[in-house]
């Protein structure tokens, strides 16, 4: 016995002490622990051989005669960013085999703690024994056994072994976890990469909830493996019952199915499949569902009938979505779905696909640093319950747009201001006529398309005095041809007091010469820092062309808001199918506010001046949409807004439209929102007054309220609810609560809405439970629907 001996044998000897410290990935081996290695490879892959090696301990000896090397007491081996910690550690020449003991603890560099009475392993890890074992992973989760054994090289087995992802309670730390699953033996199998659970049970709060005989999963170093999903389950009155059971096929590293076939108690067997592929700059999908209906009469028993799924038996739908990064710079992407009938997708909820109003698209798209570019060819299709025999059935009056088109690029530093460029393009086709009143179009039948370009060049002058002038000047054309079917000259003929003039093509252009002037004051008080800035623009333009006739479709700017946040906007329409013209100014005030203590106040109130020239939101228009909008007199409605924050969680705002001359409110809106770490609250009230010639013949007047509670530290509940004043229903309400922690979620949800006209409510009961690292089971019961 010695502690001295050959040089070189003692760094051969030191490298394989050394080598312990890959234990970590062995160890590991058989647990579900996504950030542990998983083979031998990987072990030689991760230790690099050429690393210095640094051994503590407070003695080192050797034995010629046995050929042994031992380090004893408070023994520390670093190598290779690994570390381990052990009582001793000794190795044996002979039988090539490597013993760690007393509170071996292996760190490796990527943070995982493996924990163990006494580690025995040959050092090339074929075989080995494992006594106390327990992990713990840098995503947090846990394993722990009483043994583990190695063999072969590949199969390490674990014996009563648990494995959980939720954190040992601090207070009482041999409380069993929220949930655990614990096996008699887990058996990893590290060529077919499996983990196999045999005699398992899984435990909740330390009660067992389900017995689990045999079940296997992918190890931690397959992140897709071929087999069931968690099932699911579903319910509504007129499906019945409806249990999922998913089974996934990974197919390739790069592509997938997903195969899910449900059974419903009242309509039968319905199967779905979906295919994903990815490659270097994207990916797509194709999803495919079809059921043979056993009772469609179901549908039809409903207290909102569903007239389209009753009409049918045999359904399906073909979908797909992709999106490809061309180059940095540029993508190509579609979303496209055909279906046997027009509401198949959603009522039976295909994921993605069960939207109210779906948009088919394909899309091509590009952004720099200063410019963008985006063509789209979209088709508008709404999932209702009416044929489009019915004639209030919205999928013949929904349009194909063919195609939409938009570029924008800003160059700076030009006669040293901003010149901006827009470019926007639109080709529409619709089947027929929208016209939900004998005064309103708000679809041509037929085809109409757009082009127009836009050019803006602004600067920014500040005078000593702090003055901000900016001029403006900005130019615009646009080329229009529409091609309405008979019943659209109809309607648009039949518009009362107004001058039709429909021809086939029409050449618009807009001038602008504009001015802003602003002048911010600060000043201090006692209490705080407050910012006061008048505001005055006025932008002189020609007539718009073709305003006072009919004929011009107007598809996107039906949308019309005059409130504080559009008060300064050169052009108040909300698209470019409306051009504004003649000569407006707009004055008004902005404040901002900072108080002791944390208090922020802004607010602002204006109005807006027509001045000279035609009021284009007093002119005609095929949907009316200047009527009532504030804009359509001389002197606008006044606007304004004000809000309130505090430090503690507390806001406020309330904006509002005022009449001109009897500051009657038009349009009012208040928001209260309180937060805090044991919970929130909003308030939201909301009025409209009546816009008849709009469409909109009586007044808007809504509450919404909503909030959370916090009632543990776990728990929590919360509701909201949308109350209609001017017809006194209850639109729609909800309640709930939630769990979530470390390594569980639950939520349980139960809601009603109703239409404004009264009638039965539609109930709908949800419920997620998510237990991290093992995955999801939800349902969503539509009960009346």
């Amino acid at each position: 016995m010695g502690t001295e001996g050959n040089r070189t044998r003692y760094r051969s000897i030191a490298a394989r002490l050394a080598a312990a410290t890959a234990l970590a990935c062995v160890l590991g081996a058989g647990a579900p622990l996504p950030a542990l290695s998983q083979s031998s490879d990987v072990i030689s892959a991760r230790v690099d051989p050429n690393a210095q090696m640094l051994l503590e301990a407070d003695t080192l000896i050797y034995d010629n005669d046995s050929q042994t090397v031992t380090a004893v007491g408070g023994v520390q081996i670093e190598y290779d960013g690994n570390r381990l910690v052990a009582q001793r550690v000794s190795y044996d020449q002979r039988t090539r085999r490597l013993k760690a003991s007393g509170n071996v603890e292996i760190i490796e560099r990527d943070g995982n703690r493996i924990y163990a009475d006494e580690i025995d392993i040959t050092d090339d890890f074929g075989d080995g024994f494992v006594n106390a074992l327990r992990v713990e992973t840098t995503d947090n989760t846990r394993f722990a056994a009483e043994s583990a054994t190695r063999r072969d090289g590949s199969v390490t087995t674990f014996n009563q072994g648990i494995y959980t992802a939720c954190e040992p309670c601090r207070e009482n730390p041999e409380k069993p976890p929220l949930w655990q699953i614990k096996a008699k033996k887990i058996i990893w199998n590290g060529k077919t990469h499996t983990v196999r659970f045999e005699g398992a049970r899984f435990e909740f709060f330390g009660l067992p909830l389900a017995v689990l005989p045999s079940f296997e999963i992918a190890d931690p170093t397959i992140r897709r493996k071929t087999g069931f999903l968690l099932p699911g389950i579903k319910y509504s009155t007129a499906r019945g019952v409806g249990v999922r059971t998913p089974f996934y096929f990974a197919l390739h590293p790069t592509a997938e199915l997903l195969v899910t076939p449900t059974y419903y108690t009242r309509q039968g067997f319905m199967g779905e499949a979906e295919f994903a592929k990815r490659f270097n700059n994207g990916s797509f999908s194709v999803k495919a569902a079809g059921i043979n209906q056993q009772n469609p009469a179901a549908f039809a028993a409903l207290s909102t009938p569903d007239t389209v799924s009753a009409s049918v038996t045999k359904r399906g739908m073909v979908g797909t979505k992709g999106r490809f990064e061309i180059n940095p710079r540029w993508a190509l992407g579609w979303d496209i779905l055909v279906q046997s009938d027009k509401n198949f997708s959603r009522t039976y909820g295909i994921e993605g696909y069960d939207q109210l109003v779906r948009r088919d698209e394909i899309y091509l798209t590009g952004l720099g640093e200063r410019n963008s570019f985006d063509l789209r060819f979209m088709r508008f299709r709404v999932q209702e319950v009416l044929p489009d025999s019915a004639g209030t059935a919205r999928n013949p009056r929904s349009p194909w747009v063919l195609p939409n088109f938009d570029y924008s690029k800003t160059v700076d530093d030009v006669a040293g201001g901003e010149l901006n460029l827009d470019v926007n393009g639109q080709a529409i086709y619709r089947q027929t006529l929208h016209n939900p009143a004998a005064n309103l179009v708000r679809g041509i039948g037929g085809t109409s398309g757009r082009v127009s370009g836009e050019v803006e060049w602004k600067r920014n002058y500040i005078t000593e005095g702090g003055l901000v002038v900016t001029p403006l000047l900005a130019a615009r054309a646009d080329g229009i041809f529409a091609n309405p079917d008979a019943a659209s000259i109809a309607a648009i003929n039949a518009f009362p007091g107004a001058t039709v003039n429909i021809q086939p093509s029409y050449l618009r252009w807009m001038a602008t010469a504009g001015l802003e002037i602003r002048w911010p004051f600060v000043f201090s008080t006692s209490s705080g820092q407050h910012v006061l800035e008048p505001v005055a623009q006025i932008f002189v333009r020609p007539n718009a062309p073709y305003q006072s006739t009919l004929g011009i479709p107007n598809e996107d700017a039906q949308s019309l808001v005059f409130d504080a946040s559009t008060l300064f906007e050169r052009d108040k329409f909300s698209g470019w199918d409306r051009i504004e013209g003649g000569t407006r100014a707009n004055v008004g005030v902005r404040y901002t506010g900072s108080f002791g203590g944390g208090w922020t106040a802004h607010g602002l109130f204006g109005e807006s001046f027509h001045l000279a020239g035609a009021n284009p939101y007093a002119q005609a228009d095929l949907v009316n949409v200047g009527a009532a909008s504030g804009l359509e007199t001389s002197r606008s409605d006044f606007v304004g807004m004000f809000g309130i924050a505090s430090p503690f969680g507390l806001s406020g705002s309330i904006s509002g439209r005022f009449d001109e001359t009897t500051f009657a409110v038009r349009r009012a809106e208040a928001k209260v929102g309180y937060s805090n770490q044991h919970g929130s609250v909003t308030g939201r009230y909301t009025f409209i007054d009546a816009q008849p010639s709009y469409g909109l013949p009586t007044d808007r007047r809504e509450v919404q309220v909503g909030g959370t509670l916090k009632i543990a530290q776990y728990w929590s509940t919360f509701a909201s609810g949308t109350y209609d004043l001017q017809s006194k229903v209850l639109v729609s309400n909800s309640v709930g609560f939630a769990y979530d922690d470390e390594c569980f979620n639950m939520s349980l949800t139960y809601s009603e809405s109703r239409p404004t006209t009264g009638g039965a409510p539609t109930r709908s009961v949800g419920f997620n439970i998510s237990l991290r690292t093992l995955g999801d089971f939800g349902s969503t019961q539509g009960l009346g629907k």
